[in-house]
């Protein structure tokens, strides 16, 4: 008796480390090597969620890990329930060669109630074409994951209620909308894992700049560096072979136009912060760029130690000097912005000081009658402007010198969307309001070179902190 219980216990062993040779999803992300970015996909909760990585960046691991975790009801991050999804890739060839070979590679054989294919056998699911995955669950119950393909149509898109949608790769526009109708129903979500090689399309202005301001939007990059598992010589060897352009998007994620981003030293991890209570004695200058019908930009600028901080902004179309006066003033009383014999002052684009034939007076006039009076001797030459806003941004030893506050969303928004002209050595005369007017204030410093106020221990330990709130501000997104 005692030896056929001896005997039953080392099967039972041998099944378990048979399962556990088998369990790469058990493996993810443990040990010392920690891929820290996957990890900030998965504990996300917003409903519409993007990775934008480079070739071998991880990302699709995200996908495929995150849809068998919800599957299996078994998510340490989210709260789980029995499921319904579908995986979208581009084709159904690019759906057996990744996607679905990796949702194979993380579910275990024993976890699979069925497959149904819809090409090749069965019993070689990861070299025909799945239909659908009938995945059991912890709960007692079948979780499916169902299999799209792109170049099947919208129309194949239509009629189902889903809890998630994986997109692999850029899909389509009208299927994008198709799937977001596809889990209203269930208050599903949404996330995509892809390369951006399309240059800037939807993806672009709906998730990277989020235009329409949707809170529900959330995405991360990753590069090659982020990979704890890239070996950095053969990350040598790649970076070697490509131009400057297929590295932004096959290393780095990024999204590229044939004419190159002007200011590509910006990066959102570095320059944007978040909002702190800034002292009184740091702050300098408001900047305007005027419009009617065209946006207003307004930023307030501080500086300490060299650097420079944008700490708030008003940027509005369609509304009249009285109306941002009043914005103006507004803004600056919650600052506590000083007052200098009861009036704004502020710098302006040298256009404003033209009158028009719709008005007797010129804009600069007409802020003065609002009592901000702003300066229009401002220098617009492009070139140096735009050298000195790189400088800024990172100087000869690498450092960064422009810090802004992430509530600027607009001017945010610019320096990601702001492009050279193809075979121009001028930016395309879009989307550049905020940018402009940064570009009056930072010239009119010229201070980029003289030499730094001496600090006290004190005042360097404070900056310090305030400082490193960069390096994971992107945490509190969540």
């Amino acid at each position: 008796m005692k030896e056929e219980i001896l005997y039953k216990l080392q099967l039972i062993e041998k099944e378990i480390e048979r399962r556990n040779a088998d369990d790469f999803l058990s493996k993810y992300n443990k040990g010392k090597k920690k891929h820290k970015k996957q990890l900030l996909f998965h504990k996300c909760n917003k409903k519409n969620r993007w990775v934008f990585g480079g070739n071998r960046s991880g990302k699709t691991e995200c996908g495929a890990v995150e849809t068998v975790w919800l599957a299996r009801g078994i998510h340490p991050y989210k709260k789980n329930k029995r499921i319904d999804c579908w995986v979208v890739s581009l084709s159904r060839q690019v759906q057996r060669d990744v996607a679905q070979n990796k949702i194979l590679h993380y579910l275990r054989k024993d976890w699979i109630e069925s497959i149904v294919m819809e090409s090749g056998r069965k019993d070689s699911a990861d070299s025909g074409i799945i239909d659908f995955i009938l995945v059991k669950n912890v709960f007692g119950s079948l979780s499916k994951i169902g299999f799209k393909s792109c170049d099947q149509g919208r129309e194949k898109f239509q009629g189902a209620s889903l809890d998630f949608v994986w997109f692999d790769e850029e899909p389509p526009y009208d299927i994008y909308k198709e799937c977001r109708m596809r889990v209203i129903d269930k208050k599903g979500i949404i996330f995509g894992t892809m390369t951006p090689l399309k240059g800037l399309t939807w993806v672009y202005e709906d998730i990277y700049l989020n235009k329409n301001n949707d809170d529900n939007i959330w995405y991360i990059t990753m590069e090659w560096a982020d990979n704890p598992y890239l070996d950095k010589k053969e990350i040598e060897q790649m970076t070697k072979s490509m131009s400057n352009d297929e590295l932004e998007a096959r290393r780095y994620g990024k999204f590229v136009q044939c004419g190159g981003l002007v200011y590509s030293e910006f990066d959102e991890n570095i320059h944007v912060i978040e909002p702190f209570s800034v002292p009184r004695d740091w702050y300098e200058n408001i900047s305007i760029d005027p419009g009617l019908n065209n946006p207003l930009s307004c930023h307030w600028y501080a500086e300490y130690d060299g650097d420079v901080y944008v700490i708030a902004e008003h940027f509005e179309a369609g509304k009249d000097v009285f109306y941002h006066s009043n914005k103006i003033k507004e803004i600056s009383k919650k600052l506590g912005w000083e007052l200098k014999n009861g009036k704004l002052y502020a710098l302006i684009d040298s256009a404003a000081g033209q009158k028009t034939l719709a008005s007797s007076k010129s804009v600069v006039e007409l802020f003065y009658d609002n009592d901000i009076i702003v300066n229009p001797k401002v220098n617009k030459d492009m070139f140096s402007g735009i050298n000195t806003v790189k400088r800024y941004l990172k100087d000869g030893n690498g450092k960064a010198h422009l810090f802004i506050f992430k509530n600027c969303v607009n001017m945010i928004s610019e320096f990601k969307s702001y492009w050279w002209g193809n075979n121009s050595e001028n930016p395309i005369k879009k989307d550049d309001h905020c940018l402009d007017e940064l570009r009056y204030y930072l010239v009119s410093k010229n201070k980029f070179n003289t030499s730094r106020i001496q600090m006290s221990e004190i005042e360097k330990d404070k900056v310090k902190l305030i400082k490193s709130i960069n390096k994971n501000k992107y945490i509190k997104n969540y």
